[in-house]
C-alpha cells in the first residue's frame, strides 16, 4: 500500500496537497517523479532524506520546497522545467515536489506540516 500524506502551509492553513506520496526508500527516492507526464492539483511527492534534486527524465514542471527536519522551509525552487537543471539547499532533510505554481506564497522561514492519512 502506498502511503499518502497531506501537507499544509502552517502560516496560512492552506492545504498544498492531500495526495502526496512518500519516497523514503532507496528505489522510491531514486525514481521520484521521473517519467510522470502530469501532476494534478493536490498531488506531489515528499522525498526523505533528500537535499538535492535533478530534472532529468521529468515530464512535468514542478516547484520544489526544501525542508529542515522540523518542517521549516529553507528554500523554494519554483517552476523547474523538465530536463533542465538541478536544485539543492544546504541543510535540507526532505524535499516536497509539487505541480508548478502550487508553492506560490511559500517563503523561506515558513513551516509546513505533514500528516499521514493512515
Amino acid at each position: 500500500m502506498v502511503r499518502r500524506l497531506t501537507v499544509t502551509h502552517e502560516p496560512s492553513g492552506r492545504v498544498l496537497g492531500d495526495r502526496i506520496g512518500l519516497a523514503d526508500r532507496y528505489l522510491s527516492r531514486l525514481r521520484g517523479l521521473m517519467f510522470r507526464r502530469r501532476l494534478a492539483p493536490g498531488e506531489g511527492l515528499l522525498i526523505r532524506p533528500c537535499s538535492s534534486i535533478h530534472m532529468m527524465f521529468m515530464g512535468v514542471a514542478i516547484d520544489a520546497v526544501f525542508l529542515a527536519e522540523d518542517g521549516q522551509v529553507l528554500k523554494v525552487a519554483r517552476g523547474l522545467r523538465p530536463w533542465i537543471g538541478i536544485a539543492s539547499a544546504r541543510g535540507a532533510r526532505e524535499v516536497l515536489e509539487l505541480p508548478a505554481g502550487a508553492a506560490d506564497g511559500i517563503q523561506a522561514g515558513d513551516r509546513l506540516v505533514v500528516t499521514s492519512d493512515h
